[in-house]
């Protein structure tokens, strides 16, 4: 008995030593392949700072002087900053970009929504439909920007097509040309080039969710809307909760369109920041002031990225 109490624990001590080592190999495998991932990646993180991180660093000086972009310029320290709290344009720009983020995070949203789920409970011709929705967003901007403002001209445009017809709905709307219509008239030409994409993503989503979900929601009597309520947008959160960081970060950088379509006007109501940086640069050559707006610009959308990045730690480490 005294021997085999005395070598009973040995076999236990045995299988440990193998076990250690296993763990010990895989983290050192693991180790390995993330060295070589990072090695492949070398060269284009290389080329980025390059392209990217070099300018970013000149605009950063250039942010807090007074410089035309030809001259040698001259350090101001904070003065940018004083005169930009200041800028009616400024604020006026802004408070566009966050109504067209507004409205990008709403209509586009949940139409590429609305889209996705119907597109993904049909069986035949997903793949057509799929090409039908992208087309748009394969076209340059500048060719949709001027399909539409050819469209909506109401002299030259849809609206003396549709009097023919006695249809007279359109007459006398300048969509581009009045201050109150001028930036939702922009919003909906760049709404009409975007949701399709929105439509793409949520589709490859939602097939990537577990099919037996909605059988069982079917079994227990679900109709289409619960379908999609309780079974298809839970399953796509993570690409949901993307789509709306791109949105949020696309709407401050929002330039194509409005310059395309109207240049920001009349009178500033279709101004967006990306365009008074442009005219500030190029029109009034103070490249300093405009450097120091794209980077207030950056450090906002930093920010939203912050806000997303705590929100997604947070439901991590709640699920």
């Amino acid at each position: 008995m005294a021997i085999t109490e005395r070598n009973g624990p040995a076999p236990a001590m045995v299988e440990q030593i193998p076990t250690r080592r296993v763990s010990s190999m895989g983290r050192s495998v693991r180790r390995r392949r993330r060295t070589i991932a990072f090695l492949f990646l070398l060269p284009a993180l290389a080329v980025n700072l390059l392209v990217i991180g070099g300018p970013g660093a000149s605009s950063l000086y250039y942010a807090f002087t007074d410089w035309n972009g030809f001259t040698s310029p001259e350090f101001t320290g904070f003065a940018n900053a004083a005169r930009l709290a200041g800028d009616a344009d400024f604020w006026n720009a802004i408070g566009h970009n966050f109504i067209y983020m507004v409205f990008f995070l709403s209509v586009p949203l949940v139409m590429g929504l609305a889209g996705a789920f119907m597109l993904s409970r049909i069986r035949r011709g997903v793949t057509l439909f799929r090409v039908l929705f992208f087309i748009p967003y394969l076209i340059a901007s500048v060719v949709n920007a001027q399909i539409w403002k050819n469209l909506l001209d109401p002299v030259s445009g849809l609206a003396p097509q549709l009097n023919e017809f006695g249809i007279h709905a359109l007459d006398n709307i300048y969509f581009f040309g009045d201050s109150d219509l001028s930036l939702l008239s922009v919003a909906f030409v760049d709404n009409w080039h975007f949701w399709g994409f929105l439509v793409v993503l949520f589709v490859a989503a939602m097939q990537g969710v577990d099919g037996s979900r909605f059988e069982a929601a079917r079994i227990d009597g679900a109709n289409a809307w619960q379908e999609f309520w309780h079974v298809a947008l839970p399953g796509i959160r993570p690409t949901l909760m993307f789509a709306v960081m791109m949105i949020s970060l696309w709407s401050l950088l929002a330039f194509d369109y409005a310059y395309a379509l109207t240049g920001g006007g009349p009178a500033g109501s279709s101004d967006l920041v990306s365009l008074l940086v442009n005219r500030t640069a190029f029109g009034s050559l103070e490249a300093g002031y405009a450097a120091f707006i794209a980077l207030a610009m950056s450090a906002l959308g930093a920010a939203f990225l912050v806000i997303f990045a705590i929100i997604r730690r947070n439901e991590d480490e709640t699920n």
